[in-house]
This record gives C-alpha cells, structure tokens and sequence, in this order.
C-alpha cells in the first residue's frame, strides 16, 4: 500500500468513526448542557448543586469508559481479524462487569448522597437541592452504562449510524421533559432540579430500550446473538482482558477523581466560582467533542490495523492523528477565546460572577493545547497499541499527584483567583505531554493483544 493511499484511507475511515462519535459526545454533552442552562435559570446555588451531584455520574462514566475502552482494544483487533464471535465475547465481558459496576454506584450513589454533596459545598441549600436530584438521577447509571456497552462497542465494528441517531432522540426527550418537569409546563407539577433528574431517568432508559431493539431487530447485526454466545468467554480470556482493561479503568478513575478534587478544590473559593467551574467545563468539553471523534477514530483504526497484523501502519496512523490535533489546537483556541463573552451572556449571573466565567473560558482557550495533547497520545494511541499499564502510571502521578494537589495549593495556600488557579493546574498536562512524546516515538506500545496471529509487520 502507498503512502498516499494510506493516508486517504486513514482520513476516509478517521470521518466514517469520526464524525458519530463527536455527534455522541456532542448529543452526551449537550444533555449536560441542557441541564445546566435549564437549572442556571432557577439560581445559583441549584446549578452549583447539581454541578457537584452531576461528579458522581462523571466519575462513574469515566471509569466505565476506561472499562469498555480497555476492552475494545480486543474488540477492535478481533474486529480486523474478521473474528465475530470474538467481538461478541468483549461485548458480553462489557455487559456483565458494566452491570455490577453500574448497581454498585447506583446504590452508593443513593445511600450517601448528603455526604458525596458535603465534599463540594458546606452551603445547607445547595446540599439540599444535590441530594433530592442525586437520589432518583442515580437510577439512570444503570441503563446509561448498558446502552454505552453497546455504543462503545459499536465504534470498534464501525457500525455507528443508527447508534448515534438513538442518542440523538433520546437528548430530544430530555430537553423536553427537562423543560415540562423542571418548570411545570402544561399541567405537569414543578419539580425543581428534581424533574431534571427525572428528565435524565426517563431519557436513559428509552435510550437502551431503543439500542436493543436496533440490535435485535436488524437482521444481521454482529451483536445479535444470544445469552451463550455473549458470555462464552472462559475465565483466562475474562482474565486476559482485564489485565489490559484494569489499568485502563485506573486511568481513567484517577483522572475522574482529580478532577473532582480540582473541582472541590475551586469550591472553596466559593459558590460562584463552584457555577463558573461547572459551566466553563461543559463549554469546553462541548468544543472538545472535535478530538474526542478523532481520539476513538484512532484507537479504533490502529486496533484494526494490529488485528491485521501491521504494526508499522499502526504507528504511522499515530503520527496522523497528531498531525490533526495539533491543527483543530489552534482553531479551537480561537474558537474558544470568541464564545467567551457569548456563552456568559446566556446565563442569569451576576456581573461580577459573568465576569469570572469569561476569564476561566479564555484560560481554558490557552490550556487546550497541552490538555489534548496528552489525550490523544494516551487514548488515541499509547492505549489502542495496549500499553495500558504505562498510561496508567503516567496517568495516576500527572492527575493524583500533580494536578490535584496544585489546585489546593493554588486555592488554600497562594489564594489565587480561579482562572489562574486554573493555569497552574495546567502545569500537569504539560509534563504529561513530555513523557508520552518519547513513549510514542520509541513504538514500544505497539502490542497485538488478541488471540490473532502476528502478520508480517510489512504487509
């Protein structure tokens, strides 16, 4: 194969998983983004409460998307080996640790809402206002963990069109029943943050329905298939997976967890910094759907290149889709740095707390580059490749150790304002860059994982 035709189909098939990833990840966040403008309008302190309510359900989600993504790693090689019953095996391993998973959380979730919402604020109404939405948004964790199961899946055999449509309908019925039962529209009573949690409930559980019945009404979708197949998986092969998948989830846990330690760590600077924080992080992850598509992409080619056999055109699909995200650094900046001023006119702040909101948008602009950087160094190839367990401790000192503490000293010792604490806790994304940069060039991440047997690394 040429250079040139490689490149144009690495970039036709970047699109093809591409583009209905950044729509599910747009379609996830604008749920999130929904919610906020809709509560934003009740006051302050009910956005802060949920905001903090809502790192329950970010931490879980990221964990289960360290899961699913460690084992799509399997999935994707299995997928370019033409091995169907073997992408079957990883989505069953996905429905029955995703399911514990999602109980266990839920249940937690439920039992300690006041002392999970007591972490990020010591104001009794906001606390309040985060256990009554916490206490029923828990029970959607359950059927969002299984529809993304099948969502995640779905990008490693590159099949994401209908997926991606569900999400889309089932944002659709969030808004609405966000706007009925948050404000009590036509008839129905006015539940507060409590209808937006009911909202996000109802959303969930018709998006799973909808998935299964997209998967077992097609007539020959590679997931349809019954309950022996799914879990036909022996416990060396469930053991094997997890050995690439636990590291991944530990990734991916200590990221969740610093930044809900950054998170508390700007709660101490108040309740309208706490709003601010939780707007300017769906902003800016609303415009990083652009290199979350390109991320997956990657991840998902370079697993079905090495299912092939072709640890060169692994590596070279890498350098691709740094080349890229470089590119999207700049535009994006610029992107952000004109929405600053719009996006805080949208909400019912103060003028001074409206203020702040601009100056963390723009600080954001500025730290985007190194952010994405190391994203899609550590997700989009280190991680494809199954170097799980060095992504894993990068993963734990640049997040734990550097990042989280930074935000406490910023806060507690130097009393700094938020948007520069926000520019010291960048510090650790920088580091991060400099360590995965060598990790990549040396190509000792490139590992076929899956029970397939190694090509020539020249075809």
């Amino acid at each position: 194969m040429t250079e040139m035709t490689a490149q144009k189909r690495f970039y036709r098939k970047m699109l093809l998983i591409g583009i209905p990833v950044v729509f599910q990840n747009l379609i996830s966040l604008g749920l999130n983004l929904i919610d906020t403008l809709m509560i934003g309008m009740l006051g302050e302190q009910e956005l802060a409460a949920v905001g903090a309510a809502n790192q329950v359900y970010f931490v879980y989600t990221v964990t289960l998307f360290g899961l699913y993504s460690g084992a799509a790693v399997y999935a994707a090689q299995y997928w370019g080996a033409k091995d169907i019953a073997g992408v079957r095996r990883m989505l069953g391993i996905d429905y029955a640790v995703g399911f514990i998973f999602a109980v266990s959380v839920s249940i937690a979730a439920f039992l300690f809402a006041p002392n999970i919402i007591q972490v990020f604020s010591d104001d009794e109404e906001v606390i309040g206002f985060g256990v009554d939405y916490l206490r029923i948004a828990c029970f959607s964790y359950i059927f969002s963990g299984m529809s993304s199961a099948i969502s995640y899946n779905s990008r490693a055999i590159q099949d994401l069109k209908v997926p991606t449509v569900i999400n889309a309908i089932a944002l659709c019925v969030n808004a609405v029943l966000n706007y009925l039962l948050i404000f009590g529209a036509c008839g129905l009573p006015q539940l507060g943050v409590r209808g937006a949690a009911v909202a996000t409930l109802i959303a969930r559980i018709f998006e799973f329905a909808a998935l299964l019945a997209f998967v077992y009404t097609r007539k020959s979708h590679p997931f349809k298939t019954g309950s022996k197949q799914l879990f036909a998986f022996n416990r060396e092969q469930f053991m094997r997976v997890m050995r690439t998948a636990v590291p991944v989830v530990f990734t991916e846990a200590s990221w969740a967890g610093s930044v809900t330690l950054i998170f508390a760590a700007y709660g101490k600077l108040g309740t309208a910094a706490l709003a601010v924080a939780q707007v300017a992080n769906v902003v800016s992850e609303l415009l990083q759907s652009v290199y979350f598509g390109v991320g997956n992409a990657t991840a998902m080619l370079i697993g079905e290149t090495l299912g092939q056999g072709n640890k060169e055109e692994a590596f070279q699909n890498g350098k691709r889709s740094v080349k890229i995200v470089m590119m999207l650094n700049v535009m994006m900046t610029i992107v952000m740095f004109l929405l600053a001023k719009p996006v805080a006119g949208i909400y019912h702040f103060s003028g001074e707390t409206r203020a702040l909101l601009v100056l963390a948008l723009m600080t954001m602009a500025i730290t985007i580059t190194p952010k994405m950087l190391g994203y899609i160094y550590i997700v989009g190839t280190l991680r494809a490749g199954g170097d799980t367990l060095f992504c894993m401790k990068l993963e734990i000192v640049c997040n734990l150790l550097v990042q989280a503490p930074l935000a406490f000293f910023a806060v507690l010792v130097l009393h700094t304002s938020l948007p520069v604490a926000m520019l010291i806790v960048a510090i650790g994304d920088v580091g991060r860059v400099f360590i995965a940069m060598p990790r990549f060039q040396s190509r000792k991440w490139i590992n076929i994982v899956a029970d397939i047997p190694e090509k020539d690394a020249c075809q």
